[in-house]
């Protein structure tokens, strides 16, 4: 029976029945009724794929930096330089026509105004070039999602504040599927608010209300890992850190971290005197054994010495 059942990749060392995985689905997809979180699954190549919004929080204690521009505003200053140099060539043109014949016959000035070219002014070139642009609203919207300028809670950029540190345990999402790694799901993030920061700069950490955190690894499926560890957020959150400034904390040691600090400290100075105690123990104990080793060597020493 278990041969033949099906499991879906939790990572690359680890896997998941998918039966159990699909319960956990509809447990998610129930919380979310309603709302866009929920996810949806398709069979590919063999596979289950679920797809959906994955949140994110930002837990940066440094600035990042935002690019100067992106795509779209490259594309639109080369068109705005192309236009601009084809508009003073057209005005050029018409110029040199206007002043060209000034000696010529009516055959000539007939010519001139049944040309096209001179009805087209600067303005009118701009207008029909704002038309054209209207015009395409349905074919690129795909594309235009991915190029386009997100603002991280609010902050757009700006040559001021293009350096900033995102507001702690903000939110954000990006639109991820389960064969999408950690890598790039990082990559994707970066990519939605046009970071500049390489995305080897940043770890992914799942942080549980108890304190525990633990590191997501680059092999591991973040949307995955979220389905399996539930779908409300007051119990665990994805969150965006810096790579050497993140550590993992066991739920060990988490379930000290919301003491206050008299309790903690009175918990130490209770783990030094159990270590003092236990150092005392090992102590006594090996000392016993080294007496008794030394007396067993001269027991045999007096016994080998000749009569």
């Amino acid at each position: 029976m278990e041969e033949n059942q099906i499991y879906v990749n939790l990572s690359a060392e680890k896997r998941i029945p998918k039966s159990d995985l699909l319960l956990l689905l509809r447990t998610y997809n129930c919380y979310h009724e309603g709302k866009n979180f929920q996810l949806r699954v398709h069979e590919e190549e063999g596979g289950l794929i679920l797809e959906g919004l994955l949140n994110i929080h930002w837990g940066l204690h440094r600035p990042i930096r935002l690019q100067m521009y992106d795509d779209n505003e490259r594309l639109r200053l080369n068109r705005n330089k192309t236009a601009k140099q084809q508009s003073t060539e057209s005005n050029n043109n018409a110029f040199s026509r206007e002043n060209g014949p000034a000696e010529g016959s009516m055959e000539g000035l007939q010519e001139e105004e049944e040309s096209p070219q001179l009805l087209r002014t600067r303005s009118d070139a701009s207008f029909m070039h704002v038309q054209r642009r209207s015009r395409t609203n349905t074919a690129r919207d795909l594309q235009r999602l991915r190029t386009h300028r997100f603002s991280i809670n609010g902050h757009f950029y700006n040559h001021k504040t293009s350096v900033f540190t995102p507001a702690f345990g903000s939110v954000t999402n990006v639109r991820v599927n389960s064969a999408m790694t950690t890598v790039q799901v990082l990559n994707m993030l970066l990519q939605k608010f046009r970071v500049e920061n390489k995305s080897e700069e940043f770890v992914l950490y799942m942080v549980h209300e108890s304190g525990e955190r633990t590191q997501l690894r680059e092999s591991e499926y973040p949307l995955v890992t979220r389905v399996l560890h539930g779908p409300c957020e007051m119990i665990s959150k994805i969150f965006i850190m810096e790579a050497d400034l993140g550590e993992e904390v066991t739920y060990d040691v988490a379930q000290y971290i919301k003491f206050e600090i008299p309790v903690l400290d009175s918990f130490v100075e209770k783990l030094k005197e159990e270590e003092e105690r236990e150092i005392n123990k090992l102590t006594k104990k090996y000392i016993a054994l080294r007496s008794m080793i030394v007396h067993q060597l001269e027991r045999k020493t007096h016994s080998c010495d000749p009569i």
